[in-house]
């Protein structure tokens, strides 16, 4: 059975994401380790680090993914947004590898008019440079695949073998995947036959045992649109069974599998949609 969670503030304290996961009978959790909309942040304290491990301890050492800052963008052109992006990443780096978490996450970027080939060629040459430069090796860096939107890269199995492929630290990195991205990139997953092509794709251009993280999305927009609108589990265009497929894949037994759908001030839509997601396993 996948392991079902949630992404989850870090407000008043990197530890209260636990406490937050744990009101809706979470498996998995995913976080920012910083506020994702600044770009200088300090390390965690001490006193934060302990904290963390101590409320992880706590639940049993569940799978945690961070996820990067929407600032960085290592595909840029750019000079200054560059080196911004590699010494950002780097912290991200170095954050992960403090507190102990093992996947970062993280989108390739945008090319921002410089076109696909060229950069493909910076997000590669710059990843590898931060990679280089963070020196952790306990951190594997997730690619997750994108809708397309704009010129954002990583929308198609291509891109993401070719990032693989390509990068000198490619070896040791992963993927997580999105489905309200794929379905958005033009990936369908609606029926068996549509779900089961997706999937033998993916596999034969990068190859299933890199999926090591799960975004569980539905679309509000409909199937090719590139456009990146997440919406509650069942009530967009993916719709129920492409979710329930996904779930009872036998090839993804014990994934972390981690909802980031829309939230109003308290936790109920996380609670309900991670029960809309429950109800789809099979025995």
């Amino acid at each position: 059975m996948p392991l079902l969670g949630a992404h989850m503030s870090i407000a008043d304290g990197l530890h209260l994401a636990f406490d937050r996961l744990r009101k809706v009978r979470g498996d998995a959790l995913q976080i920012f380790t910083a506020n994702q909309r600044q770009w200088n942040h300090h390390g965690p304290s001490i006193q934060d680090i302990e904290m963390f491990r101590a409320r992880w301890e706590e639940a049993d050492h569940i799978p945690v993914a961070a996820h990067d800052s929407y600032l960085i963008n290592l595909a840029a052109s750019d000079d200054n947004l560059v080196v911004r992006s590699i010494e950002a990443f780097v912290r991200e780096l170095r954050r992960c590898a403090a507190l102990g978490i093992h996947f970062l996450i993280m989108h390739p970027g945008a090319h921002v008019g410089s076109g696909l080939e060229r950069g493909l060629q910076s997000l590669v040459k710059n990843l590898d440079r931060a990679i280089e430069q963070a020196a952790v090796d306990s951190v594997e860096v997730l690619i997750e695949n994108t809708a397309g939107q704009g010129s954002s890269l990583g929308a198609s199995f291509e891109e993401i073998a070719h990032i693989l492929t390509t990068s000198r630290f490619g070896g040791v990195m992963g993927v997580c995947f999105d489905t309200c991205h794929g379905f958005a990139a033009g990936y369908d997953i609606r029926s068996a036959h549509a779900y089961e092509a997706t999937v033998s794709r993916f596999d034969s251009l990068i190859g299933l045992d890199r999926i090591k993280f799960f975004h569980l999305n539905d679309s509000k927009r409909e199937l090719g649109s590139r456009v990146d609108r997440h919406e509650h589990i069942g009530k967009g265009k993916i719709g129920l069974e492409g979710f329930r497929l996904l779930l009872n894949d036998p090839r993804f037994r014990q994934r972390p599998m981690t909802i980031e759908t829309p939230k109003g001030k308290g936790l109920k839509e996380d609670a309900q949609n991670l029960r809309t997601l429950r109800s789809l396993l099979e025995p």
